[in-house]
C-alpha cells in the first residue's frame, strides 16, 4: 500500500480519460456503479465531465488513488445536500481497478473521504452498495452500520436485478 498516492481530482482531459477508462473496466467486471455493460467511452466521459465540473464548484470531492502513474481507484464524496442536511455527506462511486484489488486501496480512499468530510464539519456519512457483488464487507469493516436493504433496486451491469444495501456512519465530533 505504501506505493499508493491519493489525490484530489479536478477537471482535465487526462483525468477525465483516466476516470472513464477505470469506470469502463469496473463495469465490464460487473461493478455496479449505475451503468450497463458495455459502457461506451463517450458516455463515461460525459459522466466524469459533469462530475468533475461539480467538484470544481465545490459540490463534491473526487479522490483518486494512484499506483505509480496508474489510476487504481476512486471515490466521490457528495457534499451538495439539501439545506436541512448541512451535517451530512454521501460516499459514492467507490471503484478499484480489478488488477489492483485487495491492496488496501478502497480502505485508503474511504478513510481519506471520511477525513475530508470531517474537515467540512460533516458528522454523518451515508452510502449504498449493491447486494450482488457490492462492498458491504468493506464498509462494515470500517464501522458503517447496515440500515436496511431495498430489493430489486437496480440492474447489475449485465442486466440482473440486484438490491441495494444502505449504510451510515457518524464521524468527527
Amino acid at each position: 500500500m505504501s506505493d499508493i498516492r491519493i489525490k484530489t481530482l479536478s477537471a482535465s482531459p487526462t483525468i477525465s480519460e483516466a476516470l472513464s477508462a477505470l469506470m469502463i473496466e469496473v463495469v465490464a467486471n460487473n461493478g455496479s456503479v449505475s451503468f450497463l455493460h458495455p459502457l461506451a467511452p463517450e458516455r463515461a466521459l460525459a459522466f466524469w465531465g459533469n462530475a468533475l465540473a461539480a467538484a470544481d464548484r465545490g459540490e463534491r470531492i473526487i479522490l483518486g488513488a494512484f499506483a505509480d502513474d496508474v489510476l487504481a481507484g476512486t471515490v466521490t464524496l457528495l457534499l451538495d445536500c439539501p439545506p436541512n442536511q448541512p451535517h451530512r455527506a454521501e460516499i459514492a462511486k467507490m471503484m478499484t481497478r480489478p488488477s489492483h484489488r485487495h491492496r488496501g486501496i478502497a480502505s485508503a480512499l474511504l478513510q481519506e473521504a471520511e477525513r475530508r468530510a470531517a474537515e467540512r464539519k460533516r458528522t454523518l456519512l451515508v452510502l449504498d452498495t449493491a447486494t450482488i457483488d457490492g462492498a458491504s464487507q468493506l464498509y462494515e469493516r470500517h464501522g458503517y452500520t447496515f440500515a436496511g436493504e431495498i430489493p430489486d433496486y437496480a440492474l447489475t451491469p449485465f442486466g440482473e436485478l440486484t438490491g441495494t444495501r444502505l449504510y451510515w456512519k457518524r464521524i468527527g465530533s
